[in-house]
């Protein structure tokens, strides 16, 4: 083996005719075709056939006859052209096979737990790939064997390379902050890790390196960036990791303005980088405009069916239900779909829709109305004067054909919360998103504050500059009427990332904390030092972070984030490889000082911290 000399598999063409090459790789495939034994050599570029002829090294061919998937090997032979009937179109080598002259056999393979050829990408042979997900993940090395798998990886890392391009051409600074760090409230729980040296006392994993960013303004770095990791102790949701990776980057003395063009314009460079087409400059939506017509504050803006509040139209219907709501300071909207009264039977439309989907999505029911012969039909529409169902119709700019669906209930937020989930429902289901289609936009004008439980919480983060000077507001009304400077990059209903400009304000930030209820003391312990250096001339300052993972499996169309992580943890943030999370032995929790105190196993131990002489 001389690695000086090895080529790539997809690097050989018809130009290496009659060459004599080298090639390393894995044996994919075998076919014993009597007198000839044909088999696919796979490396990281693909795949390239291999001929073994008994006639012309018997000794080779013996060697061949050994030969199993998933085998190692090294072999020298001779390009050879394909006969016509014998190429491939398909396979980028497909014109070529190799003549082996030598092979090597570096290592044997026990029979893989699952299928890794994809062959069936070149031929017609059946290699459908149906594998349960931790077993995947428990073999992960062999998965990530497969090409698809490969090429997802391969691109990932193109789009980080794409990524550091144009930052470093924006004049962007990529600096490491600290992964040992103290912990620090801003919405999920910490992982955290227990010092040897400094006995009971922990550190935390980043969740995002948001105080470090800052204060890298501060320091002034005029633009910082940075590809990272970062940890979150969340409740799962089925596209989330525990840990993850975000592009995060902060820049002083902009606006909101040079984040959304740089952001756009990064945007541009990674579409086209994997041959699609978005460009900007991106529509903007304010916060409570895409929660008064999506639900949402991910919008998706790919296809219609707009929620149209028709309270005002209903206070004196004869519809019991909606003239209760109405007139009891609720909210009745309805969506149109165009022309599918056909297709949406009474049957889908009561026992599919009104009984058992919207009730899944926590609604109390819903009502619906078809327009024919431009009058409306439905099992209700008697206890609606003509006059209301004519301004129903207009309202809602509905034409025959068309089906209408209503949501009411006196919570306004569970009202667009309902009919926004709703709209994706039924546009999936009807396969009202056009196929391909690319749809950004910028959520802006978050509140800054919202309520629960009678105690101010911050929409994104306590570091998120206000849109007005909050210092003379003290009622929480007033409070709550406050927006932020915050915003949200959203591509096809996908929040792909969010940030602010920040407070760069000692008096306003110590103003923020007072607001969700920090004490002076718990200010000083928590935030002290951060707070302290804002107090030597901080520059006005924002940033954006974007989620990698999510944003990878989009543009590769993956449905799944742990299809574009290497070794990405399971649906109960388990990882099936390594078995972790796993225990710990006694002696490493005393050098610790950290103790069990339940060590019974059929019980939750519960973790504490002791100083252990």
């Amino acid at each position: 083996m001389n690695w000086k000399k090895r080529r790539y598999c997809e690097s050989l063409s018809l130009a290496d005719k009659a060459t004599s090459i080298e090639l390393s790789g894995w044996i994919d495939t075998i076919r014993d075709h009597g007198q000839l034994l044909f088999a696919h050599l796979r490396d990281i570029t693909g795949v390239v056939q291999l001929v073994f002829d008994p006639t012309i090294n018997a000794s080779c061919y013996k060697t061949a006859e050994s030969l199993r998937n998933e085998f190692t090997v090294t072999l020298t032979g001779t390009v050879l052209e394909r006969d016509d009937d014998a190429k491939n179109p398909n396979l980028p080598t497909g014109t070529i096979e190799i003549q082996v002259d030598e092979i090597t056999i570096h290592s044997t393979a026990k029979t893989p737990p699952f299928i890794l050829t994809e062959k069936s990408i070149t031929d017609d042979t059946d290699y459908s790939f149906n594998v349960d997900e931790d077993l995947r993940l428990t073999y992960r090395y062999l998965d990530l064997r497969r090409p698809s798998m490969q090429h997802k990886l391969k691109m990932r890392s193109k789009i980080l390379k794409a990524i550091r391009d144009t930052l470093d051409s924006a004049g962007f600074y990529d600096i490491e902050t600290p992964v040992l760090t103290k912990s620090t409230p801003e919405g999920a729980r910490d992982y955290i890790v227990p010092s040897r040296v400094h006995p009971s006392q922990f550190y935390a994993l980043p969740q995002s390196p948001q105080l470090f960013k800052q204060l890298l303004m501060c320091s002034g770095f005029d633009k910082y960036y940075q590809i990272v990791k970062c940890f979150r102790d969340e409740d799962l949701r089925p596209n989330r990791q525990p840990e993850f990776t975000q592009l995060d980057l902060e820049a002083s003395f902009i606006d909101e303005s040079f984040i959304f063009s740089l952001l756009e314009s990064l945007m541009e460079t990674l579409f086209e980088l994997v041959g699609k087409s978005i460009k900007g400059p991106f529509p903007h939506i304010t916060y409570a405009d895409a929660m008064a017509i999506y639900g949402t504050d991910r919008p998706d803006l790919r296809f219609d069916l707009k929620m149209v509040d028709v309270t005002p139209l209903l206070k004196d219907t004869g519809y019991k239900i909606f003239n209760t709501i109405a007139n009891r300071d609720g909210l009745i909207k309805g969506i149109k779909i165009d022309g599918l009264a056909d297709q949406m039977s009474k049957s889908f439309l009561q026992e599919e829709l009104a009984k058992r989907v919207v009730p899944s999505f926590g609604g109390k029911g819903m009502s619906w109305m078809k327009v024919v012969n431009g009058q409306l039909e439905s099992n209700i529409v008697q206890f609606f004067s003509e006059s209301e169902q004519q301004s129903l119709i207009t309202t809602l700019s509905a034409t025959n054909g068309d089906v209408l669906l209503f949501v009411a209930d006196t919570n306004h937020a569970l009202v667009n919360d309902v009919l926004g989930r709703l709209r994706l429902y039924v546009a999936e289901k009807f396969n009202l998103i056009p196929q391909n289609a690319i749809a950004p936009c910028w959520v802006t004008h978050f509140p800054l504050f919202e309520e629960k439980e009678g105690q101010l919480i911050s929409i994104h983060h306590p570091f998120t500059a206000p849109d007005r000077d909050i210092t003379p507001i003290n009622s929480h009304e007033e409070l709550l009427a406050v927006n932020s400077r915050g915003y949200d990059l959203v591509i096809n209903g996908e929040e792909i990332g969010g940030g602010s400009i920040r407070i760069h304000d000692a008096k306003t930030q110590e103003k923020i904390f007072k607001c969700l209820g920090l004490s002076k003391a718990e200010i000083e312990e928590k935030f002290g030092w951060f707070v302290n250096a804002l107090q030597y001339g901080t520059p006005p300052h924002g940033g954006l972070a974007l989620g990698l993972d999510r944003l990878t499996a989009m543009l590769l169309d993956t449905e799944s984030i742990r299809e574009v992580i290497a070794f990405p943890k399971n649906r109960t943030a388990s990882c099936p490889l390594t078995s972790a999370p796993s225990s710990i032995a006694t002696n490493q929790l005393t050098e610790l000082n950290v103790a069990l105190e339940n060590n019974d196993e059929t019980a939750n131990p519960v973790l504490t911290t002791k100083d252990i002489a």
